[in-house]
């Protein structure tokens, strides 16, 4: 006697793929928003999403991988317009046209020194760490690179203060590698630091990477003793010769958020809000960037 092979009404390998993917964003969302309601973007959530059904972030970080993302774009928006309600903690998308870079409230701050300055080369990272507060906890004014060129005000700023730092935030690219040395030309005599990413960062974290055309190569040797290409390895500069990038996005926003506020400032100090939920990842083993 035969099995009935006929498949059930309603069941379709495109309703199974549909239904895992529903699952797969609504523990996503679970993440991407935790500790302590974190705000976060749609790439971000596309790329929690990636995490959920390629758990490759759990493999030793002493085996490099920087794996192609297991969904389509295409296919996670369709999922996300199949959710019903609100989506805690999802920033409404940025019109293209948009300029969300912090201010400062009163025309009169300008006459202060300033000893930080963060500039994104996404401005939707930018948007995200506002949203936190980050720019509140870290003392640090945040700008998209291209709200450039910096207000004149904010350049005389930096230079009152001895040792202040323009910290640039880029993806693991040819053009956000690049940033840097387009920053430093906009502030001269101001130091400027590449916080990254760097491909090495992409691999060590397993973060997803996309794949394009062969960009433009990278000069040979950095323009100054903070710009990031002095510091790329042979393996390095071959990942970006492939056409690889890692988007700043696609590090988890709770990492993104510790890291940040690490860099531009150091530990955190007293005060309440959503980092207070990451003030106990320091003992969860939430590390910054590696440094190999």
């Amino acid at each position: 006697m035969t099995a009935d092979r006929t498949p059930r009404p309603g069941v379709t390998g495109d309703s199974i793929r549909a239904r895992l993917l529903d699952r797969a964003l609504t523990t996503a969302i679970t993440r991407a928003g935790a500790p302590g309601r974190i705000r976060f973007t749609e790439r971000q959530l596309y790329y929690e999403m990636c995490r959920v059904l390629r758990p490759v972030h759990t493999v030793p970080r002493r085996v490099p991988l920087t794996p192609a993302p297991p969904v389509r774009y295409e296919r996670f928006e369709e999922t996300l317009r199949r959710r019903d309600g609100e989506i805690p903690g999802l920033l409404a998308p940025l019109p293209a046209s948009a300029s969300m870079p912090y201010r400062p409230g009163e025309p009169d701050l300008y006459d202060y020194g300033l000893p930080r300055l963060l500039v994104c080369q996404s401005r939707s990272v930018a948007r995200m760490l506002l949203a936190n507060d980050l720019h509140l906890e870290a003392a640090c004014p945040v700008f998209a690179a291209d709200d450039a060129p910096l207000d004149p005000r904010l350049v005389v700023g930096l230079g009152r203060v001895d040792g202040a730092t323009v910290h640039v935030l880029h993806d693991a690219s040819t053009a956000g590698i690049a940033l840097t040395a387009q920053v430093r030309a906009e502030v001269p005599g101001i130091r400027v630091a590449s916080m990254g990413l760097v491909p090495r960062h992409a691999t060590a974290l397993h973060l997803i990477s996309q794949r394009g055309p062969a960009p433009t190569p990278l000069p040979a040797t950095a323009p100054g003793p903070a710009g990031a290409p002095s510091g790329l390895e042979p393996r390095e500069r071959e990942w970006l010769a492939g056409g690889r990038t890692a988007e700043v996005e696609s590090v988890p926003p709770a990492r993104l958020l510790r890291t940040v506020l690490r860099m531009v400032r150091g530990p955190r100090t007293s005060g309440h809000s959503v980092w207070t939920g990451l003030r106990e990842l320091r003992t969860a083993g939430f590390m910054t960037w590696p440094s190999n």
